[in-house]
């Protein structure tokens, strides 16, 4: 077994065991041996590791943030905060790893030829920087890391226009674009037109979808349409009074 396949092969192991920091490490290693081959597989797997890793950050962030906001007793100030922004400044430096690693040993390593690698990684990088966004509060630091998610969805959203609307990377672009605008850039509109616009186009192509990619095509189709009904919802006025009367 050559090393190429001996890290492909580790990483699946800790994928199994559920060990993503360990998996996350091996991408690195990876990554970082300059005479491997960046594969669809290996792609997968490098996602899923980061993903898992830095979503359980996200979530652990979002329960601290969120007792900090219900408001706790003065004796537990200091302790929540610190608690805060120790998991922002973990966080952050998680997706500044993983935009260096993308940005300047993954896709610089990619052919112009590779029609689904290159905006699978440019959708992570909007990806990353979306969550460092999120963490970010408000202030002119905020709006830089705003407006470089949006730059790389925008990046990775052309590069995909040679793939059909079903293809399940063209619409993890459209799906987390719209998400973008939507929790992010606050633009709910926006997100709603993006997210109906990619939705209308893929059930026009669902004949034509690829078996092989019905599963996850269809899945980011579901998350599409249940967004666009839980947003679309959320724009409307409450008439609960009017109706009472």
């Amino acid at each position: 077994m050559n090393k190429q396949m001996q890290l492909i092969e580790t990483m699946k192991l800790w994928e199994q065991a559920e060990c993503y920091d360990d998996m996350a490490s091996v991408a690195d290693q990876y990554v970082l041996a300059t005479d491997t081959v960046i594969s669809s597989e290996f792609s997968n797997l490098f996602s899923n590791a980061y993903k898992n890793v830095v979503g359980a950050k996200r979530s652990a962030w979002r329960v601290i943030f969120s007792i900090e906001a219900k408001g706790v007793s003065s004796e537990y100030v200091d302790l929540v905060r610190n608690c805060r922004s120790k998991m922002e400044l973990e966080l952050q430096e998680r997706c500044r790893h993983v935009l260096d690693l993308v940005e300047n040993k993954i896709l610089t390593r990619l052919s112009q030829d590779d029609q689904e690698s290159i905006p699978f990684f440019q959708k992570m990088l909007g990806d990353y920087s979306r969550y460092m966004t999120e963490v970010e509060g408000t202030g002119d630091e905020r709006d830089r890391l705003s407006a470089q998610a949006l730059g790389y969805y925008k990046q990775a959203e052309n590069a995909a226009q040679h793939l059909a609307y079903t293809h399940p990377i063209r619409l993890g672009i459209m799906l987390n674009l719209s998400i973008y605008y939507y929790e992010i850039a606050n633009l709910p509109s926006k997100a709603c037109s993006t997210a109906k616009k990619a939705f209308d186009a893929a059930i026009e192509e669902l004949d034509d979808l690829q078996e092989d990619s019905y599963k996850d095509s269809t899945m980011i189709m579901q998350l599409l349409r249940d967004n666009l009904t839980l947003w679309t919802s959320e724009q409307e006025p409450d008439n609960s009074d009017q109706d009472s009367q």
